[in-house]
């Protein structure tokens, strides 16, 4: 359980992004084997989701079994969805039947009412979470449930007394972290064809500025979008105090095909009083629309500064996505010698490789590499057998991972090895749980002793690792 919970916290074991690599890529046999012979959980949960996806739902209880027979909560309640898809209804309702005494009582019982709306008793599910409306997390829980079944009217009967106590006196209605109550009854008016109602309610809330305003702004804003309440939203987007509107407002423009307007208006706040955010969503908006110099000029002042408002490494990633890396290197030049003393070094050259590497530059890039002292480049290796598999040199980049140590390098390795169908291979060259733990000790042991070294004496021994 120990194990369970480091694999879950840590992402320990096989990454999930690797897991769903080799899901995608036929290798389900080799998730199941995993899940048996490793004991990891993350193979485990992938095995489950595939074999549920075939209908095999006997095979997949047989995964997921050991793992919930062990009490830990996550796969308890995968287990017990299982149960349900499989159509052992009252096995997955006993499984996932709290016990007592909970230290997690939260978690238990959400999956238990989510079991239990699974197995149709929806009420039942509003019953067991009713008690715990208090603790604030099951407001947005029994919302989330009881969703198209039915039941917005009862629901709609309890959340309506806490809003109002809240809206009477927030500091008293009983409700920790109560900001969230009155987005959850705006929220089930809603979806119950009460939209206007909802809007009315915010509307009030956010004039008078109640306790939890952030929240309940940011989902009024989405809702006057939602319905097309242009004018009400274009009115709280220039009022400057409410800062979560301009985005919504510029989203429904363009939505509606108004995008001249919403440039309009965000290149006005960049002039009037409020770059920065501004400036970032001025630049998203111009490439959507493909126009990409304009995107550039409209930020390209700010790539040099040395302090928060720099949006270089923004556009570069904004470029990428859209497939244009050439365009985005051509940002890396050019820049000031205050700036590349600053940065070089820490991100850009990196990033520098990187879009070499999808720009078809990879040669390039390793030449850049290989010309720097080994003891400058982090992660030398590592990067230079991407860009070997990124030059088709694939057989290249698994040697020179192959002996090298670590998580980083195994994972990195695995997925070369995934691309070419070798999925036992693959998840086999990962450390075990065991290992890595071992390897997790061994590194903050070291980071400590290195700290009690640098201060010169004892203090350094026992801090926590600084995340």
């Amino acid at each position: 359980m120990d194990d369970l919970q480091w694999q879950w916290g840590d992402h320990g074991g096989v990454l999930p992004r690797l897991v769903d690599e080799i899901l995608e890529r036929g290798g389900l046999a080799a998730l199941v084997e995993a899940a048996r012979e490793r004991e990891d959980w993350f193979c485990a949960e992938g095995a489950v989701r595939g074999l549920c996806a075939a209908g095999e739902f006997g095979r997949a209880w047989a995964v997921v079994e050991p793992f919930a027979a062990t009490g830990w909560q996550p796969a308890v309640r995968a287990g017990a969805d299982v149960l349900l898809r499989w159509g052992h209804t009252d096995r997955a309702l006993e499984l996932a039947r709290p016990r007592e005494p909970q230290g997690n009582a939260a978690d238990v019982w959400r999956d238990y009412a989510e079991v239990l709306v699974g197995a149709g008793r929806v009420d039942d599910a509003i019953g067991v979470l009713d008690p715990y409306k208090c603790g604030g997390w099951a407001l947005g829980k029994l919302v989330e449930l009881t969703e198209g079944r039915g039941r917005d009217e009862r629901l709609l009967e309890l959340l309506a007394p806490i809003a109002e106590e809240f809206r009477h006196g927030p500091g008293q209605c009983g409700v920790r972290n109560p900001w969230h109550v009155l987005p959850a009854q705006a929220r089930v008016l809603e979806r119950s064809g009460r939209a206007d109602e909802a809007i009315r309610l915010l509307g009030a809330d956010v004039a008078a500025r109640r306790d939890g305003l952030r929240t309940t702004i940011e989902f009024y804003v989405r809702l006057l979008a939602r319905h097309g309440r242009i004018e009400e939203l274009r009115d709280l987007a220039t009022c400057p105090e409410l800062r979560a509107a301009p985005g919504p407002y510029v989203t429904a423009l363009e939505d509606l095909g108004r995008a001249a307007e919403a440039e309009a208006y965000l290149r006005d706040l960049i002039a009037a009083r409020q770059p920065g955010w501004h400036e970032n969503a001025l630049m998203e908006l111009l490439v959507r629309q493909g126009r990409f110099d304009d995107a550039i000029g409209a930020v390209e002042h700010t790539f040099d500064d040395l302090y928060d408002g720099n949006l270089l490494h923004s556009a570069m990633l904004l470029l990428a996505e859209q497939g244009r890396h050439d365009k985005a290197l051509e940002l890396t030049e050019g820049r000031s010698p205050e700036f590349l003393a600053e940065n070089e070094a820490f991100w850009l050259r990196s990033d520098r490789w990187w879009l070499m590497g999808e720009a078809g530059r990879a040669r390039e890039a390793i030449a850049e590499i290989e010309a720097l002292p080994a003891d400058e480049v982090d992660d030398r290796e590592t990067t230079i057998a991407w860009l070997l598999a990124r030059d088709g040199r694939v057989e290249e980049a698994v040697a020179l991972l192959r002996p090298l140590p670590g998580k980083r390098a195994a994972t990195d390795l695995a997925e070369l090895l995934v691309r070419q169908g070798r999925f036992t291979e693959a998840i086999g060259v990962i450390p075990g749980v065991a290992a890595q733990r071992e390897e997790e000790r061994r590194f903050w042991t070291d980071w400590r002793k290195r700290r009690k070294a640098a201060a010169g004496d004892d203090r350094g021994g026992g801090e926590t690792p600084p995340f």
